[in-house]
């Protein structure tokens, strides 16, 4: 048995954050295992210009300063993100800020961007060998942000160091920030950043799952005019679907986990028909199963990235996902990843 394995009862007793700091502390030191042996090739996908083994990625929110990228490269990921990063330094909300709802297979959070601001994040980026593509997910400062200043700035920053750049414009935890999602003021920030920076990583956008549907055909209109190469369907959820049974089901903040896959699964799939190929998807939101994994790819997306299933089981999620990964496509008859994109479309 692994050490993470062995220490997930422990962690599940204490308070979240807690074991959020404890979980990270065991990554850097290299105490949270390694993938055991190649992935099955039906996984192997190519994004961000590069081979990836399989398609489950990390988010962001777990690794918020790029402080465990050596440890999270042995888990087995197909692709990493870490952030959300912003200009400076910022301490985030008031704790506790985290809660579990383990009878939901849920969490909520209202971290408010809390992380060490964008130099140290940049260093520690540029210092780590990448063996799998490595994202920034780029946010702003609660106070004294100016968008069109600061994202572009923020791309700058980690243009030379990162395989791709995510302007994250849907976190329900900053006051303001979702505002930025329409499609008149997200095409003026995507001007900044390619103004600032003409030849920047390959940019995504994150978006919330709470947007009307009848706003989505413009703003992946402005995404696909304004340069963005995909989207990351979707963000946490401020709606607090009927039957949580969790006694934290009324705290503030983002819902994730198993309750947000039904919903971000068809927005996703609404926003992979009006792209019609033209971004690259990466669908987040209540993945806990290889099966729920090729749901999401059947519904458009390249890739996925899982979290809540993840912090709530630990890192031996991983291998069990791939693996019904891959036995979901033979049961479909599906020869691989690239078969399996848009297949429900």
């Amino acid at each position: 048995m692994s050490f993470a394995a062995a220490a997930m009862p422990l962690l599940r007793r204490l308070d979240p954050e807690r074991a959020h700091r404890l979980a990270l502390g065991a990554l850097r030191l290299g105490l949270a295992g390694a993938a055991a042996g190649p992935d099955d090739p039906r996984l192997a996908v190519r994004a961000f210009g590069r081979d990836l083994a399989n398609p489950i990625g990390l988010p962001a929110g777990f690794d918020k300063d790029a402080v465990a990228l050596r440890g999270l490269m042995r888990l087995g990921f197909g692709f990493i993100e870490v952030g959300t990063v912003t200009p400076r330094p910022q301490p985030g909300n008031p704790r506790p800020r985290l809660f579990r709802l383990s009878e939901d297979a849920a969490v909520i959070n209202r971290f408010g961007f809390n992380n060490a601001g964008i130099a140290g994040f940049a260093a520690r980026l540029a210092a780590v060998p990448h063996a799998v593509p490595v994202g920034a997910n780029l946010g702003l400062n609660k106070q004294g942000a100016l968008p069109e200043r600061d994202y572009p700035a923020l791309v700058a920053a980690v243009a030379g160091v990162a395989e791709y750049v995510v302007i994250n414009v849907s976190s329900p935890n900053t006051p303001g920030l979702r505002d930025l999602q329409g499609a008149a003021r997200l095409g003026g920030i995507l001007a900044a950043v390619f103004r600032a920076v003409p030849r920047p990583p390959p940019l995504l956008v994150k978006l919330a799952p709470d947007l009307a549907p009848g706003d989505l055909p413009a703003i992946v209109a402005a995404c696909c005019d304004g340069g963005v190469a995909g989207l990351i369907v979707a963000n946490t959820t401020l709606a607090r679907p009927p039957g949580l049974r969790s006694r934290h089901a009324g705290q503030a903040g983002g819902l994730s986990g198993a309750p947000l896959f039904a919903p971000s699964t068809a927005m996703l799939a609404a926003v992979a028909r009006l792209a019609a190929g033209r971004l690259l998807l990466i669908g987040v939101g209540g993945v806990a199963s290889g099966r729920q994994a090729l749901t999401k790819i059947r519904a458009g997306a390249t890739l996925v990235q899982v979290y809540t299933a993840l912090a709530l089981q630990g890192p031996a999620l991983l291998p069990r996902l791939r693996r019904e990964l891959a036995q979901a496509l033979a049961e479909d008859g599906l020869a691989g990843i690239t078969d399996a994109i848009g297949a429900d479309l």
